[in-house]
């Protein structure tokens, strides 16, 4: 498929062969109060076990220049998406490999004001602006406001999360027209719970919407 996915919050090896080649596996790494939220050595074996050719992503928040060294270095994450600030004292590969996470406001006409391209390249688009909650809420992103900021940066390659599942992201790529997506509680059964039929779900919703919009 030519739309990146990143499957999210994913906590054990179960569904590796299901990801995506070219998409990537999302891990949250000590986020407290996440159902999805495992330890920097939990993250290290599953990173270990995410095929060729998907990258491995921690998720974290407010993280120390300490925090991003150990991921990158111990674990081996191959990109870290941030919820808050990013904090200083990091080279430049560590930092272009980061992807800060923007809130989408309620409507086109106070979008966020992004980060040059050659600082990061990917953007991560998501719902929540609470710090206690920063994804995996199921709440829905304003996809015309994620469309509108497309529009103001041409090129850009914007992942759009927030409250997508198999039924909406048909609908969401077709109206925000990102670069990529990103799924955790869409493809689940119960919070923190992956589902594999929802995942298979997911993943051919995205081809169908490729090939209707093609």
């Amino acid at each position: 498929m030519k739309t990146f996915v990143k499957l999210c919050g994913l906590t054990s090896t179960d569904f590796m062969d299901l990801l995506p080649a070219g998409g990537a596996a999302g891990f949250v790494v000590e986020v407290p109060g996440s159902p999805r939220s495992i330890s920097l050595e939990q993250a290290a074996a599953l990173v270990s076990a995410v095929p060729q050719g998907t990258e491995a992503w921690a998720v974290v928040v407010g993280p120390s220049a300490d925090r991003i060294h150990a991921l990158f270095d111990e674990v081996g994450v191959d990109r870290i998406q941030v919820y808050g600030s990013i904090p200083d004292g990091l080279d430049f590969l560590e930092r272009h490999h980061l992807v800060p996470s923007f809130p989408l406001p309620p409507d086109a006409a106070s979008l966020p004001a992004l980060p040059p391209a050659e600082e990061f390249p990917r953007i991560h688009l998501d719902s929540s602006d609470d710090p206690a909650r920063p994804g995996g809420t199921g709440q829905i992103a304003h996809w015309d406001a994620a469309a509108a900021l497309g529009e103001a940066h041409p090129g850009r390659k914007l992942i759009l999360a927030g409250g997508l599942t198999p039924e909406n992201v048909g609908e969401a790529l077709r109206r925000a027209r990102p670069w990529g997506v990103d799924t955790s509680s869409g493809i689940e059964s119960s919070p923190g719970v992956k589902s594999s039929d929802r995942i298979r779900a997911f993943l051919n919703a995205v081809e169908a919407a490729e090939a209707n919009h093609a």
